[in-house]
């Protein structure tokens, strides 16, 4: 892009084409959402550091494009589990929402648990929950030790090391869930350092589109050592 051009735009229709390079079609108002949840991830920006990302064109590849990017993995794990009872995700350090709003948007039927230790955080993510009517987004303000219930998903973006990560949220993890980690590069030395009770059963290379980095999912979930 030349200096003359002027940066894409971060609206319903950059989102659509994001998400389609990502094999994904969302419906026109689930762009919409995404696209006014980034334009108030910006103006909440302007008077609480939410992110350091400022630009739109950035918020568009590297927060939105990047959380759309995890979605076909949920999706897919989504479907094998088959259930029909409202999966439970707990998007833990969730700072603006990242990737808990993106996802609560793009799958209606998870109840979405955003939980953070700074109050404005968890109070911008109760206002995107308002404003964009999404019944199924909740934002917390407390720490994870602290929190009641457990949850089908419990995922965070940039949070913590893999162990530390599930050190802190064990107690939180259903029967049969998984945690699910957005990370950059493939962090091996961090899986090797988790203990053995803890499964690491697949590490899934993530290309976002406009976002020259490396990213991968890790997905683990506790090993159960009992007899049998």
């Amino acid at each position: 892009m030349s200096a003359a051009e002027p940066l894409p735009v971060l609206d319903a229709a950059a989102v659509a084409r994001a998400a389609a390079a990502l094999g994904l079609a969302p419906t026109p108002a689930q762009c919409e959402r995404l696209a006014a949840f980034g334009q108030l991830l910006l103006r909440w920006n302007r008077t609480y550091n939410l992110t350091s990302i400022r630009d739109p064109s950035q918020v568009l590849t590297h927060h939105l494009a990047d959380c759309l990017a995890a979605a076909p993995p949920l999706r897919r794990w989504l479907d094998v589990r088959g259930e029909q009872e409202p999966v439970r995700l707990l998007d833990v350090g969730s700072g603006g929402g990242l990737p808990g709003v993106v996802w609560a948007v793009m799958r209606p039927a998870l109840q979405v648990v955003c939980v953070d230790t700074v109050g404005k955080k968890a109070a911008f993510v109760q206002q995107v929950a308002a404003e964009l009517r999404l019944p199924n987004l909740r934002g917390v303000h407390a720490r994870v030790e602290a929190l009641d219930g457990r949850f089908d998903v419990v995922a965070c973006r940039a949070f913590a090391t893999l162990a530390d990560f599930a050190a802190l949220t064990r107690e939180r993890v259903a029967a049969g869930g998984v945690w699910l980690a957005l990370k950059g590069r493939r962090p091996d030395d961090e899986i090797a350092a988790l203990p053995p009770d803890i499964d690491v059963f697949h590490v899934e290379p993530l290309a976002v589109p406009g976002l020259d980095a490396e990213r991968c999912l890790v997905w683990m979930r506790p090993r159960h050592t009992g007899a049998g």
